[in-house]
């Protein structure tokens, strides 16, 4: 599958950041900006080199060396170039040792950090590289920074520091999390709206997403860092006590929060938190290991089920649990699925930790699904409605089903001892970074 899709790029997509698999060439999308980055090769790099791919892995490095520049006058998602192109570029370099990809990297670290020249040092959601210039999606609660997206830019730039003995990208991230610990939190939680303006939250939305970053900082640091370790383990106490609920058919669901109610309805996206929870079982409070392991058991258990209750054996981008309605998609605009890769990284987790065989076998399923329903002879294309018997297809090879969802997969049918989690531990985007001993 890797091939199918690396080899398909190659051909009709090379440099440009994504692939329209039935028309066969480019795609980009406004998260990129308006340039040709090559956002699927430095996505896809670490997968190439895990998997052996080393022909490929090299064709991939020399394009890099060659023409991926960032002096371009292109307005790009703070979040997605770092999860995807700065996480991108440190993996591959860790794992190979090539140092055009530190270069790189460094490079692009630097077009970012105007994002950061705000009043209260919470960047803006997007940048100009050329320019410097700041600004926010206008759909983002009133002119928010959204903290879901600027939390997860502490591994990358913790690394940064690590790797250029530079503090400046240490100290932005720091900056960030001192401004969060003393902001209130409602019920213990952390809105995912902040305005960079201000300081203040923007509308009172509170999702699971923006607690991983925490756990993720005191394992990378050794677990020396203990303040996120406090940080997360408030945080998952105040997401179990208001956004986690058992549906009547006894499936145990995180909602979201909005408005001042509890909407009874999980996305696809939120299904990572199986193997977030998971992951911090080790050490968590009062000896709830158990307790936090069993957790993540029963979310993966709902988003298996939010694919087995499909026609396509494929997770829908959001699913309810209201009045009979359980674990499935409503609205026809949330029956698509994009070769998300969430429920599959908590399977590998949740196999990581238990070896309990169910996950493998859920895994293939997902493999097998995805293979004959999301294959066609250009590459792979997300479909519109898992419920249809006969789907259309969104004409998207994303980069993250190169980077994450084949990943996942790969890993969840390998041994512990590839990337072992002892010393690695993966970004947003499934880019492996070194525990820093």
């Amino acid at each position: 599958m890797m091939k199918h899709a690396w080899d398909n790029y190659r051909q009709y997509g090379w440099g440009h950041n994504e692939l329209k698999p039935i028309a066969r060439k480019g795609h980009s999308t406004n998260i990129f900006g308006n340039s040709q980055m090559g956002a699927t090769i430095v996505d896809a790099l670490d997968t190439l080199y895990i998997m052996g791919l080393h022909d490929e892995f090299r064709e991939g490095q020399e394009w890099i060396d060659k023409n991926l520049d960032f002096s371009v006058n292109s307005e790009v998602s703070v979040f997605e170039v770092n999860i995807r192109f700065i996480g991108g570029l440190l993996a591959a370099y860790y794992l190979s040792g090539q140092e055009v990809f530190k270069i790189k990297a460094v490079q692009l670290a630097g077009k970012l950090l105007p994002a950061f020249n705000t009043p209260t040092g919470i960047p803006w959601a997007m940048v100009n590289l050329k320019s410097g210039v700041g600004r926010n999606w206008g759909w983002a609660s009133a002119g928010s920074s959204i903290l879901a997206e600027f939390g997860t830019l502490h591994m990358e730039f913790v690394h940064l520091s690590y790797l250029t003995g530079d503090p400046v990208y240490y100290n932005k991230v720091m900056h960030i999390r001192k401004l969060l610990q003393k902001m209130d939190r409602p019920n213990g939680l952390y809105p995912n709206y902040l305005n960079p303006r201000t300081g203040r939250w923007g509308q009172r939305c509170y999702y699971v997403t923006a607690s991983a970053y925490l756990l993720k900082a005191w394992l990378m640091s050794d677990k020396m860092d203990t303040e996120a370790r406090k940080m997360y383990d408030d945080a998952i106490e105040a997401i179990e006590k208001h956004l986690i609920r058992k549906s009547s058919g006894g499936l145990t669901f995180i909602g979201e929060w909005k408005n001042g109610h509890l909407e009874r309805k999980m996305g696809h996206l939120t299904c990572f938190a199986g193997g977030m929870f998971a992951l911090g079982a080790d050490g968590s409070r009062d000896d709830k290991a158990g307790h936090y392991l069993q957790l993540g058991a029963e979310i993966a258990h709902t988003c298996h089920e939010s694919y087995d209750r499909t026609t396509l054996k494929l997770g829908p981008e959001a699913f309810k649990f209201d009045g009979g309605v359980e674990a499935v998609a409503v609205r026809q605009n949330e029956k698509y699925y994009i070769l998300r890769p969430e429920v599959i990284e908590t399977y590998w987790y949740m196999w990581r930790f238990t070896h309990d065989p169910k996950y493998r076998q859920w895994g293939w399923e997902a493999t097998q699904a995805i293979d004959k329903y999301c294959r066609v002879s250009g590459g792979f294309s997300g479909v519109k409605d898992v419920y249809s018997s006969s789907p259309t297809y969104d004409d998207v090879q994303q980069s993250f089903f190169l980077a994450e969802t084949l990943k996942y997969l790969y890993l969840l049918f390998s041994n512990d001892d590839l990337l072992p989690l002892d010393n690695w531990v993966f970004n947003t985007e499934a880019h492996p970074l070194p525990v820093l001993h």
